[in-house]
């Protein structure tokens, strides 16, 4: 769930000061994986918490830094540690993080050095929509391209930027970054952290961001060691700050960040490419005017208007809470499809559509309007994830929100076949017998074993094509003793003999 915000200009700096109680259990679990340290180092610093807690915890610090853009936090920062800066331990300075050269500057500090602090938490287009300019210059860090770097896999939280710089900034010193941050932004900086060899060993303990700081968000500390001796890309993960034992092991593989090692390792050989592809759902991105509810005169659009569209571009409507609630058979909305493939042509429909194009015209502004990129340079009126796939009789659906492996067979309805929208993700089936069999393989318990070791559940969307895509149904068929009929063996006989015998298992 997305972290509740009570102003813009919070939202802008991500500011939430950490309470000093908590300040004092970071550095007590930082004590535990580092040798004591002699410098520490806070950026954005606020009111200076983890400063006051580190220089109280470690006696072995002879230097401390803070830096923050806050004047009104700065001066706060500088009376709470005005002693140790007086003795010449502690200087606290006003200025931007993303104008800092951070490794000309930690050159400057004693090893070993602790870099440790709560960046912000909010991700770069949050600030972008506000106009602020608290962010780091635009760049793809990610290094997403095509379609990825248009959506949302090039959003990124500012604390994922921050603390990737700063370990790229420790980068063969000795000492550790240890930073409060949003799960889904610790993952992806350990799967970074981890590709470009910036860290030495890692750790992940959950904290109660509620209780806290008021926001309801999965987050936790992230504590990574910075040296040069080369270690496996692991880390332990922790259920709370003070755990005593982790609960669960993560680390990169094969080039993805796994949730579980061992199962991992059990289930590695189904790994691959098979014969069937998983795609996302329709995107459209103005569900006003492109989704309806059928009423007794006509269809009904979300401005509560009665329109009279050609049949032939509306098709029945599956989302999330549908495969959620099990309302796979009686679709409450229904979708206009404007293409039949990505980046067609859409003026067919002036001629060959009448009504649809004039209501179209009718609500332009609207989707002109349309926020991302994704539409920009294309035909007016485009959507997104459309293909022949679409428009396949029989589809495999699971629900990318919902917390659960589900997969359902979704057969087709009122004579067409059913759309899922880009909540949902599916692969699309030849046959009734096809759509059988594969279910029946994506419900064994091998299946579930191998997604459960890939899927993160505190994630906000768990389920993704990428995910589902690493099992080879082939292969998965062939550890159960089954064979995937090629399209020639297709016969309503097929599902029958594939549900009996996955019954053994």
């Amino acid at each position: 769930m997305a972290a509740r915000f009570p102003s813009e200009s919070r939202v802008e700096f991500g500011d939430f000061q950490t309470p000093p109680d908590m300040a004092a259990q970071v550095c007590e679990v930082v004590a535990a994986t580092m040798p004591a340290p002699r410098a520490v180092v806070e950026p954005t610093c606020g009111r200076g918490r983890f400063l006051e807690a580190a220089l109280h915890r470690f006696s072995s610090i002879d230097r401390a830094f803070g830096l923050e853009i806050n004047e009104s936090h700065l001066e706060a920062a500088r009376r709470c540690l005005d002693r140790q800066a007086s003795r010449g331990l502690c200087e606290i300075r006003h200025g931007d993080f993303f104008r800092t050269d951070w490794k000309a500057l930690l050159l400057d500090f004693p090893e070993p050095l602790l870099v440790i602090g709560n960046p912000p938490w909010v991700t770069n287009a949050a600030v972008g929509a506000l106009g602020g300019s608290n962010l780091p210059k635009k760049t793809n860090f990610q290094q997403h391209s095509g379609f990825d770097a248009l959506t949302g896999k090039s959003n990124f939280d500012i604390s994922e930027w921050i603390i990737i710089r700063l370990l790229e900034a420790l980068q063969g010193r000795e000492g550790a970054v240890a930073m409060l941050c949003k799960t889904s932004a610790a993952r992806k900086i350990l799967t970074h952290a981890w590709k470009h060899q910036l860290v030495q060993g890692a750790e992940l303990r959950r904290i109660d961001a509620e209780k806290h700081f008021g926001v309801s968000v999965d987050a936790s500390l992230l504590v990574c060691r910075a040296g040069q001796h080369p270690v496996p890309a692991e880390a332990d993960v922790f259920v709370t700050l003070s755990a005593a034992r982790p609960a669960s092991r993560i680390g990169l593989r094969d080039g993805r960040l796994v949730s579980n090692l061992a199962e991992y390792e059990s289930t590695r050989h189904l790994l691959g490419e098979g014969p069937l592809r998983w795609r996302s759902g329709v995107k459209h991105d103005c569900s006003r005017v492109m989704e309806f509810r059928r009423v007794a005169n006509g269809f009904q659009n979300g401005l509560g208007e009665v329109v009279d569209l050609e049949e032939d571009n509306l098709f029945p409507l599956l989302k999330s809470s549908d495969l959620a609630a099990g309302r796979v058979t009686a679709p409450r909305r229904w979708i206009l499809l404007t293409q039949r493939s990505i980046g067609a042509d859409t003026d067919w429909l002036e001629s060959q559509a009448p009504k649809t194009w004039r209501y179209l015209q009718r609500h332009a502004d609207r989707l002109d309007r349309r926020a991302s990129s994704i539409y920009r340079r294309r035909p007016r009126f485009s959507i997104f994830g459309v293909g022949d796939y679409t428009f396949a009789d029989h589809k495999i659906a699971i629900s990318g929100l919902y917390k659960r492996l589900s997969f359902v067979h979704v057969a087709p309805l009122h004579g067409k076949p059913v759309v899922l929208d880009d909540t949902c993700s599916f692969v699309a089936c030849r046959s009734d017998s096809e759509a059988q069999f594969v279910v029946s393989l994506l419900k064994s318990d091998l299946a579930r074993r191998f997604y459960e070791a890939r899927i993160f559940w505190d994630a906000k969307r768990p389920i993704t094509a990428d995910v589902l895509n690493c099992l080879d149904l082939s292969a998965l068929a062939a550890e159960l003793g089954l064979q995937l009929p090629s399209a020639e063996m297709w016969s309503a006989e097929c599902s029958t003999t594939a549900s009996e015998q996955l019954s053994l298992f």
